[in-house]
């Protein structure tokens, strides 16, 4: 990558080898805009290390991995970054060569430290920061941070089989491809068409969205979440549950009354009845492998729309039931 005296990325000719397919796909012009974004993940757990491949494949400038926490048994259900003899390393440090093999021009570090002693400063040093395994205060102060200085916000997390991510960009500019109908006069030889005929065009539409901080799609009222939405009330009692005691539930933990407590208290505020029932008993502790590979390539792809500038990024909170298979994007505290 080169930068002119004008500070306009230019590629080089093996990275616009590299990235040819994707040059086709989202244009000359977006694949820059992703070559110059540096890009902070917060938790390398399955979810960081789904999200962390798709946006170093994508050919972002750099990457860093913010973690302080060590590998465990539950990673090897679905961090693929972390070899198997490192188990009680840090868990940042411990993906950085496989990480690296993904894509050699992308510069990848680790840092070992823990978020709540970073600096405000220190987040203003990207463009985007993705939040994992943090607390919602945490991701509060982050969010506050990143909306003061035009820094690109996402969270996002995966417990057991269910995970939701949320983005909030401010206000986000972008283009998109519309296809367009247009009707044809004439025929290849000038004259006036016998029958009519159509044909499709592809028009480019510069469009723009509004987003909203993390904490306004908490705890908003039952009328505004849609019918058949019940991942948003696990999201909340698993956000709740790390928020009071600093942690996710273990496997060990399985059942336990301090877990209970906290569905129990959504489920009474917001008059659920048994409906969560299935997904409260069920697997929420070990992240599992096949969830992370969705919900984290969710993640990865609106990072790379956010950063292109291609594409209108979900607004602003998608949640994945593993029940029906399927994910929902639900616009919240707007």
């Amino acid at each position: 990558m080169a930068e002119d005296k004008n500070q306009n990325i230019e590629l080089t000719d093996h990275e616009a080898e590299l990235y040819d397919r994707q040059i086709r796909l989202w244009g000359l012009d977006s694949q820059k805009r992703l070559r110059a974004a540096k890009v902070l993940l917060i938790g390398l757990n399955g979810f960081g290390a789904e999200v962390a491949k798709n946006i170093i494949l994508a050919g972002v400038e750099a990457v860093t991995f913010l973690d302080h926490r060590n590998v465990t048994v539950e990673d090897r259900c679905s961090q693929f970054l972390t070899p198997r003899d490192t188990l009680g390393k840090n868990r940042a440090e411990a993906s950085l060569q496989r990480a690296k093999n993904l894509n050699h021009m992308v510069n990848i570090e680790a840092d070992t430290s823990k978020v709540e002693d970073k600096p405000d400063a220190y987040f203003c040093n990207f463009d985007v920061v993705c939040a994992s395994e943090c607390t919602i205060t945490q991701m509060k102060r982050i969010n506050k941070i990143c909306r003061k200085h035009n820094v690109k916000f996402f969270a996002g997390d995966v417990w057991g089989t269910f995970g939701y991510t949320f983005a909030d960009l401010k206000v986000h500019e972008y283009a998109e491809d519309i296809v367009q109908t247009k009707k044809i006069q004439l025929s290849e030889s000038g004259e006036p068409m016998d029958k009519e005929k159509f044909e499709n065009i592809t028009v480019t539409e510069k469009r723009k969205d509004i987003f909203v901080p993390f904490e306004s799609i908490l705890n908003v009222p039952k009328t505004s979440i849609p019918k058949e939405s019940e991942m948003y009330y696990m999201m909340l009692i698993m956000l709740n549950y790390r928020e009071k005691y600093n942690k996710d539930p273990s496997p060990s933990e399985r059942g336990s009354e301090n877990f209970i407590a906290e569905a129990t208290e959504i489920i009474k505020k917001y008059d659920l009845g048994d409906k969560l029932n299935p997904f409260v008993e069920g697997d929420v502790y070990a992240q599992v492998s096949p969830a992370c590979a969705i919900v984290g390539g969710i993640m990865g792809q609106e990072i790379i729309k956010a950063v292109s500038q291609k594409g209108a990024v979900n607004n602003n909170l998608f949640i994945f039931n593993p029940d029906t298979l399927c994910g929902k994007i639900l616009k919240l505290g707007q």
